[in-house]
């Protein structure tokens, strides 16, 4: 119902284009997944674009906060998906509201509860059910409680199937599973319910649950499922569920509100339950479901509440009135009751005040008295219950109701007969009506005037006056008002028309005092000059009151009485000094004015007394009284008197009242105004009772209302306080309002349900405020009524026992208490079997009934009823007697590897539920004490499956059922056997380790026995390349399972790659787990290709810049830690300068502090921690020419007694090309101011100076000259040119170094007078030696030395001696021959599959840098060599892309600007890799029949080299020709087309790159029906005496041939032996040809080789083979020219000697070996193959004859190989040479390579050539002080020397196995007399070998002891000590 009331009138309109609106106002809740997040628009908007906020609803303001919470512009809140950490309640579970505001106002939505749901783990569970045949089973999904809110079914599954709903099965809406009709078949099945989550969308599956079917059992009805009370909206559906158990099959009755249901469609009885659809408020109600069978009932209820949702209609809709309007709201609720109504105007709740009242009994109505502007806005009603809320809302558009004009006309000037039209526009609220004047007279409409008025939509109202024939008289101002009820506006213009002026005649005007009045002078026609207007004689205006407009309109401002009261003169000039004139009289009224007043508050009965004065005004002034608006009539009525006098009134109440509230006005008025004043009158009354409480009987669970009613004045506030107990009330306390306990609208207090805690005292208390509260205190009595209160609902009972039935009631007394059973009163004095007790406790009744014995048909229902006055109560009590159950009839179902499936029958459960089952097996060899048991199983299934059983294996079984009672008797005994099976665990201990830069190797252990499940048969290794790009499948490979440890290689991966790698182990079952996976990384390695774009730029002459860019990413190979700049310089002379480098991490670097004007080589390379990476090509460089550096020398002699002779050697650095030199000589005291300046030719690098004064010193010096300028001067020498001159010579000393077989000039030029001899020497040990001419050799007559085709042996220091009379002068010229270099020492340093490392160190560099390496390789058995070029700063390098396990040559030659050196020592190293071997574990054969034979070809290992050639032989044995067959498949292969009953004979050979396998085997083929045949047996015949009497001889022949044989061997090892002797002599020429370059004494008699001389006086040596009781065997010089070799042996040595005096030279220079070799720092390299090192070491001992003639040579072999039995001892000799040969055996057993023995006797060379350098030298050792054994699985050796602080040099030679590091020691002076007891190095090893091997000095000299021990086959350590 609208209701608008309007004071004035207001209009009702849509407020315009401005509007606002709700979107979606419906929307209150909103749950969101945390993973996903939310945007919410916001619900409200408005046109125009409307400023949407979002609160919390506390009114808080909404912030953003990053990544959690952001509002848009478009208003629209974005909750961003966040951890579970990041969680706040504050944020993600709260209630918001948006708001949308634009110019109508501001309204909100209701209150959105925003949730955020976490993703959580859970499980949904189905629970086992047991039904009876015939009855419904019900299965439920149990959903944790945490998330139930969020999941719900979404289907069932029975064995993985969807079930269909439809004939036997039914799903209802709240996610249960009904099954009608169970069968036995149904226990068959597992039943899953599958499950989704709202929000996340997650599915889930639960648990299979079984079905227990037992066969019909008479049974009373029991509730399977039902339902509760709830709240559902009308016009939804809902089920109600009652599913009932029983035998018989129980009968359902619905009752509502216990009445039959009626008839209606809409309600549908089902086997499930009742289906109401389409609900109404009228469905409400209790509802019960009561099940019935013969032996029973039961009963379920519950409370529905149909509720209508909420809808609100505010009126009116849209309101647009004027200020002080009165304005009705009413808010129209629909739906269910007991809502609240809440009010807001532009989103704050109304608060009411003076202007604005909430009214009604719900708060419906909303009043506004006198709107002012501010009332103006969006109200909206909020109704709510119970969370829901619903709201409508108004706009109210409060303006200035008073008109105002918005369109009008202007003023013009027409012609008499010329029509004109005149329109006027105005707007108010309500729309103005418009009136028109012309010169203050109405204008009426007729012929002349033609007027017309309308309103728009808008409420915009038009009129229109019209003329058609204007005369003169129709001029004049035209004024238009606009009037409505909130005022009025006008507005006014002249319209002249042409003719005589005039002015009209004027009325007087009465103005009101303090008011604004206007005076128009009336002029008609047109034109006129002007308007003047008078008083008194005077021209107005003459103050500031009073304005004279142009049109002639006098306005007087706040007019006053006595000065504008008069008679005004208007004057109007018609024509120069022409005026017409007409008067009007104003007259001046004054308006009353009230004195203001105010009426304090009052009570009944008070007298009141209100006066109302008027404190000026014109007289007669009239005063009356209005109350509520209303005029006040004095009386007895009214009870009010009013007495008036001439300017006041006063109102007076002599006794005031309630009806004496309201508001009063005083109203006054007189000819000129009327005023008001109002005030408002309060009478307070206290408040007192209307009914009073009384005391108060209530029942218990009955509703009671305690009345209490009050009134006064403001209504009074009635508070309930109780006090709990029936004796004085103690405390009070104030009663909590509940939906159980409420307060009246007149004050009672209501009870819906009396609880006994309700009794006490109650008191009743009102206030208001005004006087004392009251109070009045009552007791409410609770009567309860006869119940039970503790009973059993179900018992148990043993048979035979005595069993008791307890029945407690209370309630008011007396009661009675009875029982039944069944429907059987108990008679205890018949039957005595029973017995019936009653004891009083309090207000307690206990009865009990007594049943002595328990019988079986006792399980029935008892029941105890006990009455009183006030009502009756029941107790049901179900008995049941029990006794242990029968054991189950148990059944195996299925029978597979690691389970069994059983199936079992409970027949009878001794009235009492089975708790539990236990299932016990056992190894069927084992006692029942070692048994396996599942124990509590759960009663509802009837099958189960024994699970982790392992395979294979035989089982008993058995099993029992548990009840309350007990345990049953076990069932019968089954016995099975499980099946083979998968492994069950993954391969253990799988470590990975990375071995190269693309190779991993794998080890594991197989499985755990226990769940290896059958004979591992082998692994699978999968491995994946874990990074950007890869496609993350795993490469498989497969081998064969050889014991319990495996290892595995996986080769050709990539670089500095990470990869995966699982391990799997299979049987013949099938594959088990795989490994976790591990990760393993490649090692880094180098880069494989060099910066890109390098670039040089020479800045200065010192300086230049390289730039360059990164290698591309793919083939770093690793973690780029920066670049390495490599430069050198290029001498003209073809030398390099020293190689230098600079490290960075950018890509350019600045090379400062170059040589200038120098050539320069630059290579850029990356490096990784692996090492340095590929350098770019060579890019050269010249730095800029600079100012040349002095001269490096200069010379001046005198050359005569005029002249002198200048010589200067070039600068040290010419910084450029020299242009020319400048000398410079000056004269001390000569008195010239500048120095004489020569210049002289580049090329001349002497100079004559002449005309130069006698005995006159001269100061000389020299400056080089570039087209950088001239350099620095040369030192200043000082000559005097004399008559006769000592001899001088003018060339320089130095060194020169020139390469080998070239020839050389040694310059000499002297001067002096007389001409001086020029000698020649050159430097030897002792003495100078003169150089004389010969076919090499040649002085020239300029006294230059030449010197052709010169060698090493020409090095050496020259001296040039030149002479006269009168004295001498000489130089020294060390000459440097510059040689090839020397043979690298090359090494193996690691293999792998596809590649081999080689490290190396450099021999002698021949005097010249070495510019590179040359290295060679080929395949072992061929001569194709393959060139390599390395750089000459690498030290080792790596052959890839080799074959698998295969032999590989190598050696290395240095090369320098001489020339290539001599090759290294040719070495062989073998990739990883073997040939296949067939795996003795595995079958040749899988099956053979009759005709067919399969081959597994699995049983093959590949030796690490994939298998390529698969190839095999067979013939039936005893016949010749063999059949070839080649397989392409590695798995298996069928031999067919056999013959029946035959033995074959197989050959089979596999073959990789490392080489074949072989394989034989013989078989035999079944006869035809499948029998084997036996196997073949030999004939006896004629030959047997032959083959017995062979059989006697064959011993014979063996030892005669093995005697042979024997002697045969011995010889050719001697042979052997000496050959290796004889060709030892390059190991002589490779260490003189570094140590002879020195020595310049020629050498006389015939030419001999190079031989490298060690003086060892009196050396005795002795070499044993200490081997059982063999002798030690002295080898002559004869054995030495023979061919007999004695046999090899391992030695240690020992040199004794008195003195060494002789030094033969310097040490050999050892500064250019490459670091980083030290076997410290790379012990954990080790080789992987040991099996070869081709070359063993011979030295010989040469003694040369007296005469010099060619010396006997002895030579000692040191063979690695093998042990020999002799030993071999070298005679005294007063001088030796050793030398090394190289042996061309091919053993494959050397455990030393030659790398290793080379540099074992180089060192101890090296050691002796120190030796000889020191004068006092009395010891020197030589000590092992680390070694490597080949076992990889043993740690380094190590040894330290007796006094390492003096090592003079440390070798170092790469990891090889078995490789030791060497020392050599000078002595200290304290060694000197230390002989003996040597340290020996002991290698890890425990167990010594028999071989041991010592060579000593015989006891009679002073020798030490140097110790060869080798305790096994790979370690060995050697000592070598000179003493």
């Amino acid at each position: 119902m609208m209701c608008c009331m309007f004071a004035p009138a207001v209009h009702s309109e849509d407020v315009g284009s401005t509007r606002l609106y709700f979107v979606n106002a419906s929307l209150q809740r909103v749950t969101y997944s945390s993973s996903v997040g939310v945007s919410l628009p916001c619900p409200a908007g408005g046109t125009p674009s409307a400023i949407l906020r979002w609160y919390l609803a506390t009114g808080d303001d909404i912030y953003d906060v990053p990544h959690i919470r952001h509002v848009h512009a478009n208003g629209t809140l974005q909750l961003y998906p966040f951890s579970p950490s990041a969680y706040n309640s504050y944020i993600h579970d709260n209630d918001y509201f948006c708001t949308a505001e634009n110019q109508a106002g501001k309204i909100r939505s209701p209150n959105i509860r925003i949730k955020a749901v976490f993703r959580e783990p859970y499980t949904v569970r189905v629970a086992d059910q047991r039904s009876m045949r015939g009855n419904v089973a019900v299965f439920k999904c149990l959903i944790p409680a945490a998330v139930q809110e969020y999941v719900s079914v979404v289907s069932w599954e029975r064995d993985t199937v969807s079930i269909v709903p439809g004939n036997r099965f039914s799903l209802t809406s709240f996610g249960a599973l009904y099954i009608s009709d169970v069968q036995k078949e149904d226990a068959l099945s597992t039943y899953r319910c599958i499950t989704k989550h709202k929000y996340s969308g997650e599915t889930r599956q639960s648990n299979g649950a079984r079905l227990s079917v037992m066969d019909p059992n008479e049974s009373a009805p029991t509730i399977l499922d039902s339902f509760q009370a709830g709240e559902v909206y009308a016009g939804h559906s809902i089920e109600l569920p009652c599913i009932a158990g029983g035998y018989p099959s129980p009968t359902v009755r619905w009752l509502k509100d216990g009445r039959p249901l009626p008839s209606d469609a809409r309600w549908t009885r089902r086997l499930t339950g009742l289906t109401i659809s389409d609900l109404r408020q009228e469905d409400s109600g209790s509802y019960a479901c009561e099940v019935t069978n013969s032996f029973g009932s039961k009963e379920v209820s519950g409370q529905l509440h149909v509720i209508d949702p909420l809808r609100v209609t505010l009126s009116p809709k849209n309101l647009k009135t004027g200020i002080s309007s009165t304005l009705f709201f009413t808010c129209t609720v629909e739906g269910s009751p007991e809502y609240t109504i809440t009010w807001y105007r532009n989103t704050e709740p109304i608060v009411p005040d003076e202007h604005i009242s909430i009214q009604g009994q719900h708060n419906d109505t909303l009043q506004i008295t006198a709107a002012q502007k501010l009332h103006s806005g969006a109200y909206q009603c909020f109704a709510s219950r119970k969370g829901h809320t619903a709201q409508d809302f108004s706009i109210i558009l409060l303006e200035d109701g008073t008109p105002r004009i918005v369109s009008s006309f202007s003023e013009r000037v027409v012609n008499p007969g010329e029509p004109f039209s005149l329109m006027c526009a105005a707007k108010g609220a309500p729309p103005p009506s418009i009136t028109w004047t012309l010169d203050d007279e109405p204008v009426v409409r007729d012929s002349t005037y033609k007027t017309s008025q309308y309103t728009l939509s808008d409420g915009l109202t038009v009129s229109h006056v019209n003329v058609s024939s204007p005369l003169i008289p129709d001029g004049g101002v035209y004024r238009c008002v606009a009037r409505n009820s909130a005022g009025s506006a006008e507005y006014q213009a002249r319209i002249n028309v042409r003719g005589p002026p005039r002015i009209r005649p004027m009325r007087d005007i009465t103005a009101v005092a303090g008011r604004n009045t206007y005076i128009t002078c009336r002029v008609i026609g047109y034109p006129y000059y002007s308007i003047k207007w008078l008083k008194d004689g005077m021209q107005l205006p003459d103050n500031h009151r009073q304005v004279v407009f142009e049109n002639g309109t006098l306005r007087l401002t706040d007019v006053q009485k006595g000065a504008d009261e008069g008679t005004y003169l208007c004057s109007v000039l018609i024509q120069p000094q022409v005026s017409i004139n007409q008067t009007v009289h104003v007259t001046v009224k004054v308006p009353p004015l009230i004195q203001p007043f105010d009426i304090p508050s009052t009570s009944v009965g008070k007298l009141m007394y209100i006066a109302c004065v008027v404190s000026s005004g014109d007289m007669p002034i009239r005063i009356t009284w209005h109350k509520d608006g209303q005029l006040i009539v004095p009386g007895s009525a009214s009870g009010v008197a009013i007495e008036t006098k001439e300017f006041m009134s006063s109102l007076q109440i002599s006794n005031v009242t309630l009806k004496h509230n309201g508001n009063y006005t005083c109203i006054a008025s007189n000819a000129a105004a009327t005023v008001s004043w109002e005030r408002q009158l309060i009478v307070t009354v206290p408040p007192r009772f209307v009914v009073q409480p009384n005391n108060q009987d209530c029942i218990y669970g009955k509703a009671g209302v305690l009345n209490c009613s009050v009134e006064g004045y403001p209504p009074p506030k009635v508070m309930w306080k109780h006090a709990k107990g029936v004796g004085n009330p103690q405390q009070y306390h104030p009663v909590p309002l509940t939906g159980r306990i409420q307060i009246m609208s007149n004050g009672s207090l209501l009870i819906r349900h009396v609880l006994e805690d309700d009794r006490g005292y109650y008191l009743c208390q009102a206030s208001n405020g005004v006087g004392s509260d009251i109070s009045k205190s009552m007791i409410l009595t609770v009567k309860i009524p006869a119940m039970i209160t503790s009973h059993p609902n179900t018992t148990m009972a043993r048979k035979g026992q005595i069993k008791e039935l307890n029945c407690t009631a209370r309630g008011e007394q007396p009661i009675i208490i009875r029982w039944e059973r069944g429907d059987t009163v108990i008679d205890a004095e018949r039957n005595p079997r029973y017995s019936i007790s009653i004891n009083k406790k309090g207000d307690e009744v206990i009865s009990t009934l007594k049943l002595n014995p328990a019988e079986r048909g006792d399980s029935v229902f008892f029941s105890c009823h006990a009455i009183n006055s006030y009502g009756e109560g029941r107790g049901l009590i179900q008995l049941t007697v029990q006794e242990p159950p029968d054991p189950p009839e148990l059944e195996v179902r299925e029978v597979k590897d690691r389970s069994m499936n059983l199936r079992w029958i409970q027949r009878f459960d001794g009235n009492s539920i089975i708790t539990s089952y236990d299932i016990e097996y056992k190894n069927k060899s084992d006692t029942w004490d070692h048994m396996y048991t599942t124990r509590n199983i759960s009663p509802t299934n009837n099958q189960a499956n024994i699970v982790e059983l392992h395979p294979a294996c035989v089982y008993s079984i058995r099993m029992y059922s548990y009840n309350k009672i007990g345990r049953s008797l076990p069932s019968k005994e089954l016995t099975i056997s499980t099946e083979e099976a998968p492994p069950d665990g993954p391969p253990m201990d799988v470590i990975l380790q990375p071995m190269t830069s693309q190779s991993i190797r794998v080890t594991w252990r197989a499985p755990k026995k226990e769940l290896q499940n059958g004979v591992i048969r082998g692994y699978q290794i999968g491995y994946r390349e874990n990074g950007p790009g890869s496609n993350g499948q795993y490469s498989i490979v497969e081998m064969k399972a050889t014991g319990d440890s495996e290892v595995y290689t996986l080769d050709n991966l990539k670089k500095f790659a990470q990869y995966g790698v699982v391990v799997q182990a299979f049987n013949r079952a099938g594959t088990g787990p795989s490994s976790t996976e591990i990760n393993a990384t490649t090692l880094e390695d180098v880069p494989s290709e060099p910066p890109q774009n390098v670039r040089a730029i020479s800045v200065t002459s010192d300086e230049a810049v390289i730039t360059w860019a990164e290698p591309p990413r793919l083939t770093l190979h690793g973690v780029l830690k920066g670049y390495r700049v490599v430069f050198w310089s290029l001498f003209p002379d073809g030398e390099w300068g020293e190689m230098q480098n600079i490290t960075t991490t950018r890509e350019q670097v600045e090379l400062r502090g170059l040589e200038k004007f120098t050539n320069y080589s630059v290579q850029v390379l990356a490096y990784t921690q692996a090492g340095d990476g590929v350098r770019s090509n060579v890019l050269y460089i010249q730095t800029r020419e600079d100012l040349p550096g002095p001269p490096a020398g200069i010379k001046a002699v005198p050359s005569s007694s005029s002249s002198v002779v200048v010589s200067w050697l070039p600068p040290l650095k010419p910084n450029g090309i020299i242009r020319k030199y400048t000398i410079y000589c000056s004269s001390p005291g000569s008195g010239q101011p500048a120095p004489s300046e020569y210049e002289a030719n580049p090329e001349m690098l002497f100079y004559r100076i002449t005309h130069l004064t006698r005995g006159k010193q001269y100061l000389i010096w020299a400056a080089a000259v570039t087209t950088a300028g001239r350099g620095n001067i040369s030192a200043k020498v000082t000559v005097e040119p004399a008559g006769k001159v000592p001899a001088k010579i003018l060339s320089f000393g130095g060194t020169v170094t020139t390469p080998w077989m070239k020839e050389v000039r040694l310059p000499c030029s002297s001067v002096g007078e007389p001409t001086p001899t020029i000698k020649w020497t050159k430097d030897s040990e002792d003495s100078a030696i003169p150089v004389t001419a010969d076919s090499q050799r040649q002085i020239l007559s300029n006294g230059t030395l030449v010197l052709r085709l010169v060698k090493a042996e020409d090095s050496g220091y020259y001296t040039c001696t030149a002479t006269n009379t009168l004295g001498f002068d000489t130089i020294i010229v060390n000459l440097v021959v510059q040689v090839p270099p020397d043979q690298p020492r090359l090494t193996v340093s690691t293999t792998s599959t596809s590649s081999i490392t080689l490290a190396w160190i450099p021999g002698d560099n021949g005097g010249s840098s070495i510019r590179g390496f040359v290295l060679q390789y080929s395949v072992d058995n061929t001569e194709e060599w393959r060139d390599v070029f390395i750089s000459s700063s690498e030290r080792s390098f790596r052959l890839d892309n080799l074959r698998c396990g295969t032999w590989y040559k190598v050696k290395l030659a240095a090369k320098n600007s001489v020339g290539s050196g001599r090759i290294s020592e040719i070495i062989e190293a073998k990739t990883h890799g073997r040939e296949p071997v067939f795996n003795k574990d595995q079958p040749l054969l899988t099956h053979i029949n009759s005709t067919h034979a399969g081959l597994n070809l699995q049983g093959w290992t590949s030796g690490g080299c994939p298998i390529t050639d698969l190839m095999l032989d067979f013939r039936p044995k005893g016949t010749w020709a063999w059949q070839s067959l080649k397989a392409n498949s590695t798995n298996q292969l069928f031999l067919s087309e056999l013959r029946e009953a035959t033995w074959y004979e197989l050959k089979m050979k596999a073959c990789n790159s490392a080489g074949c396998g072989n394989q034989t085997s013989q078989f035999a083929t079944t006869d035809y029906d499948g029998s084997t045949i036996p196997p073949i047996k030999s004939a006896r015949g004629e030959g047997d005496d032959v083959k017995k009497l062979f059989s006697i001889g064959s011993p014979v022949i063996l030892v005669t041939l093995g005697v042979a044989l024997l002697f045969i061997i011995r010889k050719k090892r001697k042979e052997k032996r000496l050959k290796r002797l004889r060709d030892a002599k390059s190991l002589a020429e490779m260490l003189i040809s570094k140590n002879n370059r020195s020595i310049d004494t020629p050498v006389k008699g015939p030419p001999q080789g190079p031989r490298l001389h060690i003086d060892i006086p009196r050396v005795q040596l002795l070499i044993e083979d200490k081997e059982e009781d063999k002798a030690a065997v002295p080898v002559t010089d004869t054995e030495f020219s023979q061919s007999v070799n004695p046999q090899n042996f391992c030695t240690g040595v020992s040199l004794h000697h008195q003195a060494l005096i002789q030094n033969s030279g310097p040490l050999i220079d050892m500064s250019d070996i490459r670091p980083g070799t030290n076997p410290v720092s790379r012990k954990s390299i080790k080789s992987a193959h040991s099996s070869r090192n081709r070359y063993s070491s011979q030295w010989t001992l040469s003694r040369p004859s007296q005469s010099q003639s060619t010396a006997s040579a002895r030579t000692l072999t040191s063979d690695w190989r093998t042990m020999g039995s002799h030993g071999i001892t070298a005679t005294e000799s007063d001088s030796y040479s050793a030398s090394l040969s190289q042996d061309t055996d091919k053993g494959r057993n050397s455990m030393v390579s030659t790398e290793s023995a080379s540099s074992t006797y180089e060192e101890l060379a090296r050691a002796y050539e120190h030796a000889k350098l020191e004068e006092h030298l009395q010891h020197a050792k030589f000590t092992i002080t680390e070694c490597f054994i080949s076992d990889s699985s043993s740690d380094q050796m190590t040894t330290g020397t007796n006094d390492p602080a003096d090592s003079m040099t440390s070798l170092s030679t790469p990891s090889e196995p078995g490789i030791c590091r060497f020392t050599a020691s000078p002595p200290k002076p304290q060694d000197y007399d230390r002989g003996k007891n040597v340290a020996v190095p002991i290698p890890h090893r425990a167990n010594k070998s028999k071989y041991q091997r010592t060579l000593t000095m015989p006891k009679s000299s002073s020798s030490a002891l140097g110790r060869l021990q080798k305790q096994s086959v790979g370690a060995y350590s050697k000592s070598y000590t000179l003493v």
